[in-house]
C-alpha cells in the first residue's frame, strides 16, 4: 500500500443513539481515488463527513476512534483548518446563489477572513476554474451569479470552489447523481485529471462510476467495512459473499 494521506482508527458515528458507521479502520492512499461504494443508506456519507468534521454539525452526532491527516489527529486541530485542507464536493451543486462565479470561487477566503489583493485573487479565481475545467466557458461572465450555469457547469463551480483553497483531499459525495449523462462524464474526466494534485474520495453507489475512475475500493455494508482493495481486484474476484452479492445486483 502506497502512503496514507488519511487513516481511521476504529471509527464509529451516531445520530443519537443511532450507530450508523462501525468501527472503521482504513488508509487512503496519497494522489489515488478511492471509491466508498455500498447500497443506499449503509453509511457511506456520514463515514466521509467524520473525515473532515462535517459530522459533528448535525445535533446529536458523535464519534468514537480517530481520523489522521498525515499524523495529526483532525479532531485534536481546529475543524475550520480541517475542512481547509479537506474540501467537499456534495450531491447537488451548491453555489452560493446570491455571489457571482467570481466570489463564489473564492469564497473560502472570504469566509475564513483572508483578505486578497486584486491580482492574486484574479490569479486564484482563474487557476481554480481552468484546474475545474470551466474557465473557457466562464471566463467572460465572471460577474454574473452562478446559478446562471447549467447543472453540471455549477458543479465544476463548486469543484473550483474546494480547489481553490489547495485541499490535500477532496471528498466527492455522490458528485454526478443529479446530472445528465454528458455532464457526469465530463465530472469523471475531471476526477481523473485532479488525482496529479490531490487525493479524492468518491462516495458512490454506482458500481460502473466506480470501476470507471477509482484505484481502490471501499465496500460497505450496514456501516461495517466489509471489504477494501484495489480496483480490479475487488471487482472481479471479492473475497466476502456479500461484496459478490451487491456488485451482482442481489441488492443495493
Amino acid at each position: 500500500m502506497e502512503s496514507a494521506v488519511l487513516r481511521t482508527v476504529g471509527l464509529s458515528a451516531y445520530y443519537g443513539d443511532n450507530l450508523v458507521v462501525k468501527n472503521v479502520s482504513l488508509s487512503i492512499s496519497e494522489d489515488r481515488i478511492t471509491a466508498i461504494m455500498g447500497p443506499s443508506g449503509c453509511g457511506k456519507s456520514t463515514l466521509v463527513r467524520c473525515f473532515n468534521r462535517m459530522h459533528e454539525l448535525t445535533p446529536g452526532a458523535k464519534i468514537e476512534g480517530q481520523v489522521f491527516l498525515k499524523e495529526e489527529d483532525v479532531y485534536e486541530m481546529n475543524p475550520i483548518t480541517v475542512r481547509t485542507r479537506i474540501g467537499m464536493v456534495f450531491q447537488r451543486p451548491n453555489p452560493f446563489p446570491m455571489m457571482t462565479i467570481r466570489d463564489n470561487v473564492i469564497a473560502g477566503y472570504k469566509l475564513n477572513g483572508i483578505k486578497l489583493n486584486r491580482s492574486k485573487r484574479d490569479e486564484i479565481v482563474e487557476a481554480s476554474l481552468k484546474e475545474a475545467a470551466l474557465w473557457d466557458e466562464v471566463k467572460d461572465y465572471l460577474h454574473k451569479r452562478g446559478t446562471f450555469l447549467s447543472g453540471g457547469q455549477q458543479q465544476r463551480l463548486c469543484i473550483a470552489r474546494a480547489l481553490a483553497v489547495k485541499p490535500e483531499i477532496l471528498l466527492f459525495d455522490e458528485p454526478t447523481s443529479a446530472l445528465d449523462p454528458k455532464a457526469t462524464a465530463h465530472i469523471e474526466r475531471l476526477m481523473t485529471d485532479l488525482k496529479k494534485t490531490a487525493t479524492l474520495i468518491l462516495v458512490t453507489h454506482n458500481i460502473a462510476q466506480a470501476g470507471r475512475v477509482s484505484d481502490f475500493i471501499a465496500f460497505l455494508y450496514l456501516g461495517e467495512l466489509i471489504e477494501f482493495g484495489p480496483k480490479g481486484r475487488l471487482l472481479t474476484t471479492p473475497k466476502d459473499k456479500r461484496t459478490e452479492e451487491f456488485l451482482t445486483g442481489k441488492f443495493g
